[in-house]
């Protein structure tokens, strides 16, 4: 679930950096000499001697202003937000839950010992395993509001509590983003339309840790410029994932990232960041996903996200009345990716991040969840056969009765 950004000087604003560039007819407003309409007419010539490189600026803004029109696609609506689900009083909570106040950002990093690193691989497994689980609910006709009562049954089965639900008086237990929202969607009763991206964002408690990680899915027929949008921020967190280790400056997150959204014209999410993650929710350090001079070193045993948002237009968001539900101002389509990670002595471990076995795992949850059918789980088996063999498949299953859920 990713943090906002608290900082507010011009330092991190986007506009402070542009060029502005006034037209040749906002120039002639105002009187000049024969010397300086000399020296706009040499500008003017020397702009019509560059044909070749204007034919390719031309036809770049062209495409991308196609790419942009597609991407406006109706503004997302929202629905209706059903009542909260419980939780049973057996399962520990964290200390936010019975406040609406967003909790104090807290300025230390979380750096484990042993134990806590071992209760943090416990809680990403979960985390994994749910999102895994959730992006398999992802069709045509289903609402956000299915998903959640899904992913909060699952989570709450595990014996551990989704860190979502009552965080700032955050009603529901997954964030869902669907197409033109930045982060933070609050699942309601609207149904997922084909051609939908939507990204799922999942935070559990276990143990007294947080495990954070979410991931933007298709929902039937996607186009391509969604698609595209959607692969290039999975590379982009894949890229500065593997800039991690210990001692690495933190600003080298944001430059991985910005390099490789510049390539393909994608707008940086400025005002949403990553942040430490443990004990405590959102904590030190800021993850800033652009630019910027950061140079605070990771630590061995210190775990954060990173959790970079790209748009297709502009980065500028707006944020609805419920104080959550963040879009992007022109209306553009918006992706997300995101990993809890540890600093290890021999690099980074993506403690989020499934095995193949654990993805298919989700998939057989998928039927053990909703119908129990054998049928279907013999369908399953035949969909995989190039992957596994029947003896694996078997692990698979014994593996995916509940008790395998409650990770400790």
């Amino acid at each position: 679930m990713a943090c906002q950004q608290a900082l507010t000087s011009s330092l991190w604003r986007t506009d402070c950096c542009q060029p502005r560039v006034q037209s040749l007819s906002s120039l002639t407003r105002f009187s000049c000499t024969s010397k300086t309409r000399r020296a706009l007419q040499l500008v003017v010539l020397a702009r019509k001697k560059s044909g070749f490189a204007e034919i390719l600026f031309n036809r770049r803004h062209a495409e991308k202003e196609i790419a942009l029109q597609s991407s406006r696609r109706s503004r997302l609506k929202r629905g209706t937000v059903s009542p909260r689900l419980p939780v049973p009083d057996h399962i520990p909570r964290p200390p936010y839950v019975n406040s609406i106040r967003v909790p104090d950002f807290s300025k230390l990093p979380q750096i484990h010992d042993s134990h806590g690193i071992e209760c943090m691989r416990a809680s990403g497994r979960l985390a994994a395993e749910v999102l895994n689980y959730a992006g398999t609910l992802v069709k045509p006709g289903v609402t956000t509001d299915e998903i959640d009562k899904a992913v909060h049954k699952m989570i709450v089965e595990a014996g551990a509590y989704p860190s979502p639900l009552g965080y700032g008086g955050f009603p529901k237990s997954v964030c869902t983003s669907v197409n033109d929202c930045i982060c933070h969607g609050i699942p309601d009763s609207r149904s997922l339309q084909d051609g939908d991206i939507v990204n799922i964002d999942v935070t559990v408690y276990l143990n007294g840790y947080h495990g954070d990680t979410s991931k933007t899915y298709f929902c039937g027929a996607v186009d391509d410029d969604a698609k595209k949008l959607v692969e290039v921020t999975r590379t982009c967190l894949e890229k500065a994932i593997a800039v991690c280790g210990p001692g690495v400056e933190f600003k080298q997150i944001g430059k991985t990232i910005n390099d490789h959204a510049d390539q393909f014209g994608y707008g940086v999410v400025r005002h949403f960041v990553g942040h430490g993650v443990g004990k405590v929710f959102h904590s030190a350090p800021t993850v800033l996903h652009y630019r910027n001079n950061d140079g605070t070193r990771m630590v061995v045993g210190q775990t954060f996200t990173i959790e970079p948002m790209l748009t297709m237009g502009s980065i500028e968001d707006e944020t609805w009345d419920d104080n959550w539900t963040v879009v992007t101002a022109d209306g553009s389509l918006s992706a997300q990716f995101e990993h809890t990670l540890l600093i290890t002595d021999k690099g980074v471990d993506i403690l989020t991040n499934a095995s193949k076995l654990e993805r298919l795992e989700g998939l057989v949850k998928d039927v053990l969840y909703s119908c129990k059918s054998a049928s279907k789980l013999e369908r399953l088996q035949g969909l995989f056969a190039n992957d596994m063999h029947g003896g694996e498949l078997s692990l698979v299953r014994s593996r995916c009765a509940p008790s395998r859920i409650h990770i400790v």
